[in-house]
């Protein structure tokens, strides 16, 4: 489905559920204030825009009651302005609106009326299954009162947390937009960061309440959002798809959350203003393994290593997986770092970056030989000299071994630690090490000991940054050069 209004926003592939990325700035609140006032006009269906800034108190409200009643747009234009003091007040009354809808969805339906156990009581409940500390109880003076479940003690609107407050009017509101919404016209509820004051638990909550109300399929959402919770909470929705509004542009192409997605869009989920993302830029690499190496780095650099590593499963799908990096670094971030890096394999080690993304291959062959090298070889607490010997002693014992002729050609190669294979061999030489580590805690032990200059930067012929490569050891690692000795 598209939504469009010429000269002003064209929106292609929507489904039902739909996140709206991009900068601070790039026009997510005015694209979804334009579709909203659009659709408005050409009188197709509900829809509902909601603020980002929602201010006040759980509390009724005579004066808001009282707008409402003179001019039934009157919330719909306030709610147009980023912050509205009054909004919890407005929903208080929208309960009041709720209770009645529910109540003539009673009357019209028949197979509501034959089951005696439907009542708006129900209704609240779909409220309460949000709420962790708090539940509310329908009142005699036709709004509600909020009870805390653990002591079952009633408390004051303006003493729950501002989270539970945001929850409660959001649900609210939703439910009232789901009940008013004719299945037979075209519905729209347009959430502009309804993650704001929410803990991420609540977020994912609030995405499991409204995936609930679209099982109706009355309606469909867009949400604004850098929420990382709220994308997480989506990733296995199949009717979610995401859309990246550029600035100065009104055109967006919403996608379907593929796999790939799912690996890498909760990494840019992250508010640009905090700036987290260009403090641990995305390392895309080929698999888990190197996931692992680049997980121990950080941790052994203490901090000093800043970067969020992701497998793309398979040398195949890097350059998908960069794309679509830079396809999202480009709407959402401004001046953001991304990497990637591969095995050299038997190809060349030069490899042109694809900006912003800077590109990197190994200058060994593949991770595996990094195991090899003299620094790695230290850490697991041997030499070359001895591991030779220790497999030279395997080569006599495991002479039936199913990897025993790809030792033998190992050892054919005179070694050759920086180009041979060692694919099938990394687990039985970590092992001859003595190492109880596994290969890729002691690769990446290394080169966070590297980083943090615990171990000196050598480019001599079999050292760590000699077979990561000059590229990756200047660029990616903050390693300083050694000092020069005094003549």
């Amino acid at each position: 489905m598209d939504l469009s209004e010429q000269g002003q926003y064209n929106l292609r592939n929507l489904s039902e559920i739909n996140i709206l990325l991009g900068k601070n700035g790039a026009g997510k609140s005015t694209l979804l204030k334009k579709i909203e006032q659009d659709l408005i006009e050409k009188n197709i269906g509900e829809i509902n825009y909601i603020t980002p800034e929602r201010g006040g108190t759980l509390l009724h409200s005579p004066a808001v009651e009282q707008n409402i009643l003179n001019n039934p747009d009157w919330g719909i234009a306030v709610k147009r302005n980023n912050q509205w003091n009054q909004y919890k007040e407005y929903t208080v009354g929208q309960y009041r609106k709720l209770e009645l809808l529910s109540l003539r969805e009673l009357e019209k339906d028949n197979d509501l009326r034959v089951d005696l156990t439907y009542n708006f009581d129900q209704v609240i409940e779909k409220i309460n299954k949000l709420l962790t500390n708090i539940k509310l109880v329908r009142s005699d003076k036709g709004d509600f009162e909020i009870f805390l479940i653990a002591t079952d003690t009633k408390i004051k609107p303006g003493n729950i947390s501002s989270g539970e407050s945001e929850l409660i009017s959001l649900a609210i509101e939703c439910l009232t937009f789901e009940k008013s919404c004719d299945a037979a016209k075209q519905n729209f509820l347009l959430m502009d960061e309804p993650d704001v004051h929410l803990h991420p638990d609540l977020q994912s909550n609030l995405i499991q309440f409204l995936l609930t109300l679209l099982a109706s399929r009355k309606f469909k959402i867009i949400i604004a959002t850098h929420s990382t919770a709220i994308l997480g909470a989506l990733l296995d929705c199949p009717d979610a798809r995401f859309g990246i509004l550029k600035n100065g542009e009104s055109e967006v192409a919403f996608k379907p959350i593929t796999e790939m997605y799912q690996g890498i869009l909760p990494i840019f989920g992250a508010h640009p203003l905090s700036n987290l993302f260009n403090q641990s830029p995305i390392l895309l690499v080929e698999g888990e393994d190197d996931v692992r190496i680049w997980q121990q780095a950080i941790r052994t650099s203490k901090g000093k290593l800043k970067l969020y590593p992701c497998s793309v499963d398979g040398i195949g799908n890097m350059e998908a997986y960069e794309t679509s990096v830079n396809e999202i670094i480009a709407g959402v971030y401004d001046n953001a770092k991304s990497y990637s890096l591969r095995d050299r394999d038997e190809g060349a080690e030069d490899i042109d970056d694809l900006p912003p993304m800077m590109r990197f291959r190994l200058s060994c062959r593949a991770a595996e030989n990094l195991i090899l090298t003299d620094e790695v070889l230290a850490v697991c607490g041997t030499t070359w000299a001895l591991l030779e010997l220790e497999i030279e002693k395997w080569l006599v014992a495991f002479n039936t071994h199913q990897y025993y002729a790809t030792m033998v050609e190992f050892k054919a190669s005179g070694y050759d630690r920086k180009e041979f294979d060692l694919k099938n061999l990394r687990n039985i030489l970590i092992g001859l090490t003595g190492t109880q580590k596994s290969w890729e805690i002691a690769v990446g032990q290394t080169i966070g000991k590297l980083i943090n200059i615990e171990l000196p930067k050598d480019t001599a012929d079999n050292k760590v940054c000699n077979y990561l490569g000059a590229k990756l050891a200047n660029h990616l690692l903050p390693i300083p050069d050694p000092a020069p000795v005094a003549g």
